[in-house]
């Protein structure tokens, strides 16, 4: 909705925990560890050599979480959804770069999409040097389930394009991922990207395991899967991580 996935408030209102996680050097720790006051409930190994971090801090409203997503070189990627996984705040860990949510014409809705089969989303982000972009399209239920490392997800089609403030078309993505009803996440898998220029790429990132608290995994800093294939391959999207909530 990282991986390449995936905006929000102004870096004043963010909480003392998220700023603590992005003063961290990416090699500051072999496990990762939650903010102050945060839980993790799963850490998710994806086939792209990532892996992602998902929890939830008391702080919050109800509904809302985070996600790290981390690279072999350590975290790189940040975000903040809420129940109905609208993209509320993004980071980029390296960078220093963030997005805040901006206007929404039509909120993205999970609950609209699990009682329809279909939600459609017109909103504007806003990055911390001002720039504005709009981003428009649907997630679809595709009417199908596979069950990865015993979790069970449903797939999903979706299109999404990207705008900037005058209007010009920045990228186009379409294809499809997974969802999880209890979790409200998306996940990423298989998608068509095409940037403003007609340049395209095709990219297939899948879940591989699921660790939960407990689990051998849980928490690992080391991505599990792809690694070698990625350091051969040196293609990246101009576009940056997609957010957790609209990783499409």
């Amino acid at each position: 909705m990282v991986t390449k996935l995936h905006l929000s408030i102004a870096l004043c209102f963010l909480t003392t925990a998220p700023l603590a996680l992005m003063a961290l050097p990416a090699s500051a720790a072999s496990k990762f560890t939650p903010p102050k006051g945060c839980e993790a409930y799963v850490t998710v190994q994806h086939s792209n050599c990532q892996v992602s971090y998902h929890y939830t801090c008391s702080g919050d409203p109800k509904g809302d979480q985070w996600a790290v997503y981390a690279g072999a070189e350590g975290p790189y990627y940040m975000s903040k959804i809420d129940s109905e996984t609208r993209w509320l705040e993004s980071y980029d860990l390296v960078a220093g770069e963030s997005d805040q949510m901006g206007d929404e014409t039509e909120p993205a809705s999970f609950s609209d999409l699990l009682k329809t089969g279909r939600d459609d989303y017109d909103f504007t982000t806003v990055s911390n040097n001002g720039e504005v972009r709009r981003y428009k399209g649907y997630d679809k239920l595709a009417g199908s389930t596979v069950t990865i490392d015993g979790v069970k997800l449903e797939e999903t089609e979706f299109s999404l394009r990207s705008y900037g403030a005058d209007g010009t078309l920045l990228s186009k993505r379409t294809g499809k991922q997974f969802i999880n009803r209890d979790w409200r996440l998306f996940f990423s898998g298989e998608e068509d990207f095409e940037n403003g220029d007609g340049e395209k790429e095709h990219t297939k990132d899948l879940p591989v395991t699921f660790a939960f608290p407990g689990d051998a995994g849980f928490l690992s800093a080391t991505p599990q899967f792809g690694c070698d294939q990625m350091m051969t391959n040196t293609t990246t999207d101009a576009q940056g991580p997609i957010p957790v909530a609209f990783q499409k």
